[in-house]
């Protein structure tokens, strides 16, 4: 493999002699800076060995079959690896070794369990996955990638090449070199975490690299619209039609707490009235799979009547023209730049708009809100609550009410 360095030494211990009173000869392999040993069936008396030459310094017939042996071992050890070099696989002195012994079971490395992973899990989007997330997981495998590269000029890693300190060294590639945040880089190595699980659950990996490694994620405080700004949006004139229809959906996700994945799935199967001619979203989370229960408001069905004759909802058989989500937070960009609002847009934001602005900052209940959003505990909504202005201004007049004529 490029890059790599590679060489071989013939020693023996002194100290550490057979019952013959001889020592045994090993040959010790090293590959870029790691080292592997091992004996190569052969032994000779002590005072025969040249350390130099790392060679028998013996005339007899015994002597010279040694010296043959050794250069032969010699000459394997550098044919397996030149093979290497060749067929471009990641070189290791354990590789070599192994090779040398006729162990050949194939080479487990990270990018490749890894490939084998996203694979796996590509297949399943729909079911088991969502979209977004197998392309973080593909990301962080072309991130590791690169890293690999930079790091050792390999293309690949072996899984027994693992430790604490790649983990450590990739933390630190990720947040200088890729210019992530602390909760993107561990959301990353948390990506790769799951693939390692997945090694040692095939018993390819013998030791966690990860043990004694604790993640710590930030506290962020998510982006959310109030009412006016959203107001603004929602009144904006959009010439350009493809923003008017990111718009719509934002705003759709604003009133109803969708998540993208989820209103781009939406279809009219999903749309149920009640006994009182109210109309709801009943709809399993594409993430969590748990039951989102979900009152239409007037601003969300208009949206949905805008687009229910749409010759692109008619094809894709869905409720609104949701495009990637790629496009969808560069549009809302653009909209959060033509409206005035200095604030990173994107399709969660709407999400977090619903359950501050729309729902909790006008009286719901937290557990309320959790089932509408479709959350498994309510200690996951407990992350969208605010404690807003208008909040505190409510609670105090209700206190102003109670001590209104109290003489203090």
């Amino acid at each position: 493999m490029a890059n790599s360095t590679f060489s071989v030494l013939f020693y023996i211990l002194k100290n550490k002699l057979l019952k013959n009173g001889e020592a045994s000869i090993y040959a010790r392999i090293t590959v870029n800076g790691i080292r592997k040993e091992f004996q190569i069936r052969r032994s000779i008396p002590t005072d025969l060995w040249n350390p130099d030459k790392e060679c028998s310094t013996g005339k007899d017939k015994v002597a010279k079959e040694t010296n043959v042996y050794i250069g032969t071992v010699r000459s394997k050890l550098y044919q397996i690896y030149r093979e290497l070099v060749l067929a471009d696989k990641v070189i290791t002195a354990d590789l070599v070794r192994d090779l040398y012994f006729g162990k050949d079971e194939g080479q487990k490395t990270l990018l490749k369990v890894f490939d084998e992973y996203n694979k796996s899990i590509r297949e399943l989007i729909g079911k088991d996955f969502v979209d977004k997330t197998v392309i973080r997981y593909e990301g962080t495998a072309r991130y590791l990638k690169e890293f690999i590269k930079i790091k050792y000029g390999w293309v690949d890693i072996p899984l027994n090449h693992l430790s604490i300190s790649f983990i450590r060294d990739f933390d630190t590639f990720l947040k200088t070199k890729k210019k992530c945040g602390h909760n993107t880089a561990i959301t990353r190595l948390k990506n790769l975490k799951r693939v390692i699980h997945v090694a040692l659950e095939n018993e390819w990996l013998g030791k966690d690299p990860f043990i004694g490694y604790k993640f710590h994620v930030e506290t962020v405080e998510p982006e959310f619209l109030t009412i006016d700004e959203l107001r603004t949006i929602m009144s904006k004139e959009f010439s350009i039609k493809r923003v008017e229809r990111v718009r719509d959906v934002f705003v759709f996700c604003c009133f109803t707490g969708l998540a993208f994945s989820d209103v781009q799935q939406l279809k009219s199967e999903h749309i149920v009235t009640d006994n009182k001619g109210d109309s709801w979203i009943r709809k399993c989370r594409q993430k969590t799979k748990n039951m989102c229960n979900i009152p239409l408001l007037p601003w969300a069905l208009e949206i949905l009547d805008k687009y229910k004759d749409d010759p692109e909802c008619q094809v894709s058989g869905t409720l609104l023209p949701v495009p990637t989500n790629q496009r969808m937070n560069a549009y809302l960009k653009e909209i959060a730049d033509i409206c005035g609002i200095p604030k990173d847009l994107t399709t969660h934001c709407a999400r977090h708009t619903f359950a501050t602005s729309i729902s909790l900052a006008n009286g719901a209940s937290l557990e309320n809100v959790s089932k509408m959003l479709g959350h498994s505990n309510i200690n996951m909504t407990r992350h969208y609550a605010r404690v807003l202005d208008q909040n505190i201004f409510r609670d105090m007049q209700k206190i102003k009410e109670q001590l209104n004529g109290l003489d203090i």
